[in-house]
């Protein structure tokens, strides 16, 4: 007979590993090769960079939605020796890398190298560069993709993508242009206060399922992120302020890396439920120790990029389990997700979102915004493949309400009570990042310790009277 101990340690062990990501410089050196070469053929290429770089604080290089190589091309041959492997989406010949974040490479019959970039919007890009050149593909189709130089060896794209992983605008598409409006305007309308919490997963569960119906559950994902970041931008001004600077070229957040949501114990896995009817894939989990008191789902979506990192309250025992699909008892003690959530409420429902992090030049972004008045706290990661830091913190109002049921539970202090009362308590952040060697992980002992810098019960004790 097994022994079920020893299994369900073993168990949790491969659930916990079964993601371990490393720096890959391999690949990411053949990539930056490639860009490298795009910039000395293309001074268009290599001026957007500059101005990306100037006016947004960020890389090309992290905007990078593929590369497309003529069918001749020697850069072809290596692409096994860095660890690319075959992976042919709607007709076309392409290789991607699973063990990192590098971009495909799709294989065409033209003589020039092509370099695509990623934006929200082609229009807005063109727009904002003043570029008066064709848009393939109609209004909101699924891809569409403007050619915005071409000097004879390298073409370089902007591609606009809507929950679809093809190359190319299918010419024969039937854009449902109502459809997809009708369910924005219901997902940026989204009721997000409810007499309790399961009403408001219901209401959502019954919007997503009609726009799944309507559009289709790639494009519904996309659809409703787009609701979420502009809930969240409303409520954080460093975000509004680097939207407002990515805006001016017109690229909106296709740099986005993941999005964070906290989350009480008790409706933990119904936000993991939620996601997974959108159709993401649960990837690492993590566990802190006792010492740090929480715990985290890493989930992301397959075709649209979109990545969660999802925090929840979490006790050492409970690490033996699957928690983000068994479950977690709600409990008295709160740590720092759930004393927040319990001040602001749920990041799906009232709050929003903890905070969206994108790629960034790290200094760069971080000496721009401190210039534009955005301080950014010290960071909480600083390896060579990876470093994090989040702005200075939103400052919320905290409702009365709230503040008085954790005090009556003993859950905060009078004087805690006193001074989330007064000065509220704090809420979201923006992110900074840059990832070095296409690294996918995080790192677990620097959120750590961001969590615990970021409790509002320590903030508040730092607070003046």
């Amino acid at each position: 007979m097994p022994d079920t101990a020893l299994q369900t340690a073993d168990d949790t062990l491969t659930a916990l590993t079964a993601f371990t990501w490393s720096p890959r410089p391999e690949p990411a050196q053949f990539v930056q090769r490639l860009l490298k070469e795009c910039f000395a053929q293309s001074p268009f290429a290599a001026s957007l960079s500059e101005r990306m770089h100037v006016k947004t604080g960020t890389r090309l290089l992290d905007w990078i939605d593929h590369f497309g190589l003529p069918e001749n091309d020697p850069a072809l041959q290596e692409l096994d020796a860095v660890g690319y492997t075959r992976a042919d989406k709607c007709g076309v010949v392409a290789f991607e890398h699973r063990e990192g974040l590098f971009p495909r490479i799709r294989i065409h019959h033209g003589l020039a190298r092509q370099l695509a970039i990623k934006v929200e919007s082609v229009a807005d890009f063109l727009a904002a560069n003043e570029l008066g050149v064709e848009i393939e593909g109609p209004p909101l189709a699924s891809v569409r993709v403007a050619s915005l130089a071409y000097d004879g060896s390298v073409e370089i794209l902007a591609v606009e993508r809507h929950g679809s992983l093809a190359f190319d605008p299918n010419p024969h598409e039937q854009v449902p242009l109502a459809a997809i409006l009708r369910q924005t305007e219901s997902l940026r309308l989204r009721r997000r206060n409810f007499a309790s919490d399961d009403d408001g997963f219901i209401h959502a569960i019954q919007l997503i399922e009609e726009t799944i119906v309507d559009v289709g559950r790639d494009r519904a994902c996309e659809i409703f992120f787009g609701a979420e970041r502009e809930y969240w931008l409303r409520r954080n001004t460093a975000g509004r302020m680097q939207k407002a600077r990515q805006d001016l070229l017109g690229l909106g957040w296709a740099n986005h890396d993941h999005h964070t949501y906290r989350s009480s114990r008790a409706n933990f896995s119904l936000l993991i439920a939620f996601l997974e009817r959108l159709g993401f894939q649960c990837r690492e989990r993590f566990y802190a120790g006792m010492e740090a008191g929480w715990g985290a789902q890493v989930i992301e979506h397959p075709v649209t990029g979109v990545t969660i990192f999802a925090d929840v309250d979490m006790s050492p025992e409970e690490v033996s389990q699957d928690f983000s699909h068994d479950g977690l008892r709600p409990r008295d003690q709160l740590g720092t997700v759930g004393l927040w959530c319990a001040l602001h409420g749920e990041a799906f429902l009232q709050a929003g979102m903890h905070h969206l992090e994108c790629q960034f030049d790290f200094a760069a972004t971080r000496d721009q915004l401190k210039q534009a008045g955005i301080e950014t706290m010290p960071p909480f990661t600083d390896l060579p493949h990876l470093r994090q830091a989040f702005t200075r913190g939103e400052q919320w109002d905290v409702d009365p309400v709230r503040v008085e049921r954790l005090r009556s539970a003993g859950q905060i202090t009078d004087e805690q009570a006193r001074k989330f009362l007064q000065n509220g308590a704090l809420g979201s952040h923006l992110e900074i990042l840059q990832r070095e060697d296409g690294y996918k992980g995080f790192n677990q002992k620097g959120i750590s310790e961001i969590i615990a810098a970021t409790d509002p019960r320590r903030a508040a004790a730092h607070a003046d009277g």
